[in-house]
C-alpha cells in the first residue's frame, strides 16, 4: 500500500486565512487581480445557494502554494480567488483578515490590501483591488441573514490547498501550469486520493486507464488497445476486473509536478496521429462523467442512498468524500471507469464536429472496430430501422438534458447497459424510459414544480429507481395531461422541453411505423389518412425522412403571437395561446427576430427555403404551419369565412392539440 502522504490539504475560508500566522505572497510575475463585478457576484450567489441549501461543505476551488520557509507561502496558482476571497471577508466583517495577503514587487497593489478597510490613508490605489472591494461590498448587500451566511462562509466554505513539494522544479511546473492556462482541477485531486490508496504497479495501470477514459472526445479503445480487454475487433464490452487488466510499465523516474498533474498521457499520444478522423462532440465532460460512475459503483452498498447523490460537478469532491476508501474501492471504480468510458463511446450517441445541417444527421451512433489492419467506427446495428431509432430517441434525451450536469437518463441507460449490451433490449428500454419520464414525471403533478411544471428535485430518481433497481412500469396510467398543461381556457404555467422532443419523437415513430420503406403517393389512401390524423394535408415525406433532433432547437414558439392576441374580433386571447396546441419548438434566434408575426407572415417566412430550415425542424411545427397553409387556401377560395390574420385561431389550436394527444397516446374529453 502507498503510504505516502499527498500534499494536499482542506481548509476552511476561516483556517486559511485566521488559523495561523502566514502571509501569502503574490510574485511579480503573476497577473495584476482583475476579477470583474459578474464574476464575484456569481461567486457569492453559489456560496449563498449552498447556505440556504443547508449543504454541509461547499468548495470554493484550488490554491497552490510553495513553502518558502518561514510560514510564507508564494501563491503559484490561485491568487485571483485567493484576493477575492480576502474582499468578502473584509465586505462581510469590515476588518482586514489575520492573516495577510500581500504583492512582492508591487507597492501600490501591497499597500492598498494593508489599508483595504481605510483606503482614504493611501494616496496611490490598485484600482483592480479597489474596485474588487466596491463589487464584493455590492454581492454581499442584500445578503438576509448576514450574521449566519458570514459564518457560513469563514467555517463550511473550504478551499484544497496543495504545496508543492520543496524538490520540484518550479521552472518545470511553471512550464506545465502555463501550457494548461488554468489551475489544478477537481478531478485531478480526485485521482490523487484514489492513487494514494495503490501500490506503485497498481497506480500506474490505476493512471493510464484514468488519463485514457479522460479524453471524452475519443473511443476509449484508441487510448487503451488491449485485445486482452476489448477483444481482437477492439469491440467487445470489457468484463475484466482490475487485477486482470494487463499492467502498465511503472515510471521509475523521479517525481515531478507534471506526473501529479498529467499522469503518464505520454505513452498514449502516438494513436493520435493514426485516429484524426474519429474525434467527436463528446455529451458530458470528464467531472461529470466520474460522478455518473461513481454513483453506479456506489449502487451495490447497502448503505448507500441513490436519492440523495448529486450528479453536479460542482459536488465532485462532496460526493468522493462521502466514500469509505480503501484499495478494493479503487479497484473497482477504475474497471467501471473504463467499461463505462467504452459503453458510453459505443452506445451513447455523440455529436459529429460539424454544424448542424439539412438532412444531414450530426448525431452518431457507432462502436469502434478493428478488421485486420482497418480501425473505424461503424453503426452499433446493422438494421437501419433499428439503428435510425435508437439515434433518434438518444438523441431526444440530449437536447432534452443538454446540460453536461444532472444527466440522470445517461446514468439510467449506462446502468442498464452494464448488465445487457443487446441492442434489441436497449432499444426497448429507451422507449420504455421515454415513456416513463413522460406518464410519471412529465404527467405527475407530484413531481413537477407548481410555478413552472419543471420537474422537482430528485424527481427522476424517486420514480425510476425501486430499490436501487431501474423500474420502468407506467404507474400514472391515465394521466390528466389538460390538468396540468391546460387547453386555453388559462394560461399554462409551463410547458417543459422534453414534453415538445417527445411529441415529436412519437409523430415520427408514427410515420416510421405506418409509411416509412413505402413508395407511396400524395394520392394513395393510406398517405390520406396518415395526415388527415395529424389534421393536416399533405406535405410530403421529407420532413420525416430527413428529422433529427438539431441542438438549436431551444426556444418556445408561440405560432399566434402574443403580442397580438387581444381576444377581439375572433382573435385568441392570452390565455388561449398559451397552451400545448399554440407552441412548439424552434430555435432560439430565429424565435427573437419572428415572434410577432402573424400566422400567414411565419407560413411564408418558414417555408421559403433561404430560412433557416433546422431552426424550424420540428415535426409537430411543421404541422401547424400546414394547417396555416391550408386555411389560407380554403380563405382564398371562399370555402372557410375568417378574417385576415385568422389563418390560425383557436379553433385550430384546439383541434391540433387534440391531435397531438392522440399521437401521444393521451385519452381526453373533448
Amino acid at each position: 500500500m502507498n503510504t505516502e502522504k499527498l500534499p494536499l490539504e482542506e481548509l476552511s475560508i476561516d483556517e486559511l486565512y485566521n488559523s495561523e500566522s502566514a502571509t501569502y505572497e503574490v510574485p511579480i510575475y503573476q497577473r495584476n487581480y482583475a476579477w470583474e463585478e459578474d464574476e464575484i457576484k456569481v461567486l457569492v450567489q453559489d456560496v449563498y445557494n449552498a447556505f440556504q441549501a443547508k449543504k454541509q461543505t461547499y468548495y470554493i476551488g484550488t490554491l497552490v502554494t510553495f513553502d518558502k520557509g518561514d510560514q510564507i507561502y508564494e501563491v503559484i496558482d490561485g491568487q485571483q480567488r485567493l484576493t477575492t476571497i480576502f474582499l468578502i471577508l473584509n465586505a462581510l466583517e469590515g476588518i482586514c483578515p489575520k492573516n495577510r495577503l500581500t504583492y512582492r514587487a508591487r507597492q501600490i497593489s501591497k499597500d492598498t490590501l494593508d489599508n483595504i478597510s481605510e483606503l482614504e490613508k493611501i494616496d496611490k490605489k490598485d484600482f483592480g483591488i479597489v474596485n474588487g472591494k466596491k463589487y464584493a461590498a455590492k454581492a454581499v448587500e442584500d445578503i438576509n441573514e448576514k450574521k449566519a451566511f458570514t459564518n457560513y462562509f469563514k467555517h463550511n466554505v473550504h478551499i484544497v490547498r496543495y504545496q508543492v513539494p520543496k524538490d520540484v522544479d518550479l521552472n518545470h511546473y511553471f512550464e506545465v501550469m502555463n501550457s494548461r492556462g488554468e489551475q489544478l482541477e477537481m478531478h485531478e485531486i480526485v485521482k490523487a486520493t484514489l492513487g494514494g490508496m495503490l501500490t506503485p504497479e497498481d497506480l500506474a495501470k490505476f493512471a493510464s486507464i484514468w488519463e485514457a477514459c479522460s479524453e471524452m472526445n475519443v473511443y476509449v479503445q484508441q487510448k487503451y488497445p488491449e485485445e486482452s480487454v476489448f477483444g481482437k475487433n477492439l469491440n467487445d464490452c470489457p468484463q475484466c476486473t482490475f487485477d486482470s487488466l494487463p499492467a502498465r510499465e511503472a515510471n521509475n523516474n523521479e517525481k515531478s509536478i507534471k506526473e501529479l498533474i498529467e499522469g503518464k498521457i505520454e505513452e498514449l499520444k502516438e494513436d493520435d496521429k493514426n485516429d484524426k478522423n474519429d474525434v467527436f462532440q463528446p455529451i458530458i465532460d470528464f467531472p461529470n462523467f466520474l460522478l455518473v460512475v461513481l454513483k453506479i459503483t456506489r449502487m451495490e452498498e447497502h448503505d448507500f442512498d441513490p436519492i440523495n447523490f448529486s450528479l453536479d460537478d460542482k459536488e465532485l469532491i462532496n460526493e468522493f468524500k462521502n466514500v469509505n476508501y480503501n484499495e478494493g474501492f479503487v479497484k473497482k471504480f477504475t474497471s467501471n471507469l473504463l467499461k463505462a468510458k467504452y459503453l458510453l463511446d459505443n452506445f451513447i450517441v455523440h455529436h459529429k464536429n460539424s454544424d448542424d445541417s439539412p438532412g444531414d444527421n450530426p448525431w452518431q451512433l457507432q462502436t469502434f472496430f478493428k478488421e485486420g489492419n482497418k480501425r473505424y467506427p461503424k453503426n452499433l446495428s446493422d438494421n437501419n430501422k433499428l439503428q435510425e431509432e435508437l439515434v433518434h430517441l438518444l438523441s431526444m434525451y440530449e437536447v432534452s438534458f443538454t446540460p453536461r450536469q444532472r444527466k440522470n437518463y445517461l446514468f439510467y441507460c449506462l446502468l442498464h447497459l452494464f448488465d445487457d449490451t443487446d441492442y434489441k433490449n436497449y432499444l426497448v428500454f429507451l422507449q420504455n424510459l421515454a415513456k416513463k419520464y413522460f406518464y410519471d414525471v412529465y404527467l405527475a403533478p407530484d413531481n413537477l414544480s407548481e410555478t413552472n411544471n419543471r420537474p422537482k428535485p430528485n424527481s427522476f430518481d424517486n420514480t425510476i429507481l425501486t430499490d436501487k433497481k431501474i423500474n420502468l412500469k407506467i404507474k400514472n396510467e391515465n394521466p390528466d395531461f389538460i390538468g396540468i398543461y391546460g387547453d386555453g381556457t388559462e394560461i399554462s404555467k409551463g410547458i417543459q422541453l422534453f414534453v415538445f422532443n417527445y411529441t415529436d419523437y412519437k409523430l415520427w415513430k408514427k410515420y416510421s411505423e405506418e409509411l416509412r420503406g413505402k413508395e407511396t403517393k400524395a394520392n394513395d389512401e393510406e398517405r390520406k389518412e396518415f395526415f388527415k390524423s395529424l389534421g393536416c394535408s399533405d406535405f410530403g415525406m421529407d420532413a420525416f425522412k430527413d428529422f433529427y433532433f438539431s441542438r438549436t432547437r431551444k426556444s418556445l414558439e408561440h405560432y399566434y403571437p402574443q403580442a397580438k392576441a387581444n381576444g377581439k374580433d375572433g382573435i385568441p386571447t392570452q390565455a388561449q395561446i398559451n397552451c400545448f396546441g399554440n407552441f412548439a419548438m424552434i430555435g432560439a434566434e430565429v424565435n427573437s427576430s419572428g415572434s410577432n408575426w402573424n400566422p400567414k407572415t411565419k407560413l411564408d417566412h418558414y417555408t421559403d427555403r433561404k430560412s433557416d430550415q433546422i431552426s424550424v425542424a420540428s415535426l409537430k411545427f411543421k404541422i401547424m404551419i400546414q394547417i396555416c397553409a391550408d386555411n389560407f387556401q380554403q380563405m382564398i377560395q371562399g370555402e372557410i369565412c375568417r378574417n385576415a390574420e385568422l389563418e390560425w385561431n383557436f379553433d385550430d389550436i384546439r383541434e391540433h392539440q387534440n391531435k397531438m394527444l392522440s399521437v401521444l397516446d393521451i385519452h381526453f374529453n373533448n
